[in-house]
């Protein structure tokens, strides 16, 4: 797998693209700890802490598919430069508006999610275009999900350093100016500038008429809601046992596990349907979620939310295929889009969930909100087997493809293909 990922990054053009895509998402990735850092550097209390990351997450979830929508339909530079300029000034309102006016606060965070450019179903709607091979397009969707992971592990740790070395509002500004240069270092790569999307079906659902990917976002979103209570969940634990250094990393530690699993997952071909693979992973999920209930120290309750992460990024990437098998044509952008927005509902909902958990039960019953909500999405898909074991292709749709000279934007793959 290692040498898969050399062939890709050398590929002209991948390694811009999956650099200005994981910098350009930075300030998405990192918004709800630093709202929450900032919010109680402020003197808020967690529950609008939470609130606020919450309010961020749905705008950010309502305007993913319809910004993913717009890229299918104008292409990706008058779509994503613009929504990365306007999220960032709304983020700045909020950092020098502070918390002082709750109504603009909530304006201010509620803006800057609504605009957040759609780079991650972006990125892979560029993949095939960029890569030709489908087994390479499978080996980007799993060093995908792998390189996010870094992301994830970096983001916390240069959220907690632009704390410590000037303030939880500079954190705020510095990230998302970042995140600007990201989306630029996109839109203006040539794959990004020449890209089109395959001739679409009118129809106002867009994705959403797929039964499947429905099944799919309605495990997804439990998925988010584990991922989500766990910030919450984890700066009441660090609270009391060393501050922001040991919160920044308790989430650097959930990265580096998703990350350890995503290289571990990705270092073999697997065999068979990815649904059925996907309620193995989810299930392998939602247990190693209870550990952090033991609540013992900082080392080895970083330890323990390593190990928490471990299963994430394998369904992450298991998760991408699933949706290439059922996204409905000529909506790669949108359906990937609705993932993303899924998964920000789900971790949205968390944080807003966890926040009065901890102030009523303490860490240990914000800790074990994760491990319920990942055996709901497990439910979930063993409920959903039957529609999620039918991709939404036709033979008339697979032949089609074959004459249509943007096929290449929207591969499908069959269900014994690399995740």
């Amino acid at each position: 797998m290692a040498a898969g990922y050399a062939e890709i990054l050398r590929t002209r053009h991948a390694a811009r693209l999956l650099t200005g895509t994981l910098v350009g998402r930075l300030p998405n990735a990192t918004a709800a700890i630093a709202i929450v850092l900032f919010v109680r550097a402020e003197g808020g209390s967690y529950s609008l802490a939470g609130a606020l990351a919450a309010v961020y997450g749905v705008a950010n979830a309502a305007g993913q598919p319809l910004l993913g929508r717009l890229v299918d339909l104008h292409g990706q530079p008058r779509v994503q430069l613009p929504a990365a300029v306007l999220s960032a000034l709304a983020m700045a309102v909020f950092a020098f508006s502070g918390t002082e006016a709750p109504a603009l606060s909530y304006a201010a965070v509620a803006a800057a999610g609504l605009f957040t450019p759609p780079l991650e179903g972006g990125l892979r709607a560029l993949w095939p275009s960029v890569l030709r091979r489908e087994d390479q397009v499978h080996t980007a969707y799993a060093m995908d999900a792998v390189a996010q992971e870094v992301m994830f592990t970096v983001g916390p740790l240069l959220v907690t350093l632009c704390v410590s070395l000037w303030s939880a509002q500079a954190a705020l500004l510095v990230l998302n100016v970042v995140g600007v240069l990201g989306a630029l270092s996109v839109v203006l790569s040539p794959p990004s500038r020449a890209w089109r999307s395959a001739p679409r079906e009118a129809h106002w659902l867009g994705a959403l008429r797929s039964p499947g990917l429905l099944a799919l976002l309605a495990a997804f979103l439990f998925v988010g809601v584990a991922l989500g209570s766990i910030t919450v969940a984890a700066v009441s634990y660090a609270d009391d046992r060393g501050g922001d250094a040991v919160y920044g990393w308790l989430l650097a530690a959930l990265g580096l596990g998703a990350l350890v699993g995503g290289v571990g997952y990705g270092a073999r071909q697997w065999a068979g349907a990815p649904e059925r693979r996907l309620r193995v992973l989810v299930a392998l999920l939602a247990v190693c979620y209870l550990p952090p209930t033991l609540m013992p120290g900082p080392v080895a309750m970083t330890a323990l939310t390593a190990l928490a992460g471990v299963f994430l990024a394998p369904a992450i990437a298991c998760a991408f295929v699933i949706v290439d098998r059922h996204a409905p044509r000529g909506t790669v952008t949108e359906a990937f889009s609705w993932l993303v927005t899924t998964f920000t509902v789900g971790a949205s909902v968390g944080t807003g969930l966890a926040g009065p958990v901890v102030e009523r039960g303490g860490a240990l019953w914000g800790f074990a909100v994760p491990s319920a909500a990942g055996a709901v999405s497990l439910l979930v898909l063993l409920a959903t087997g039957r529609v999620l074991a039918a991709p939404a292709r036709t033979a008339v749709v697979a032949a089609s493809s074959e004459n249509d000279p943007n096929r290449a934007a929207e591969p499908r793959f069959s269900s014994g293909d690399r995740a």
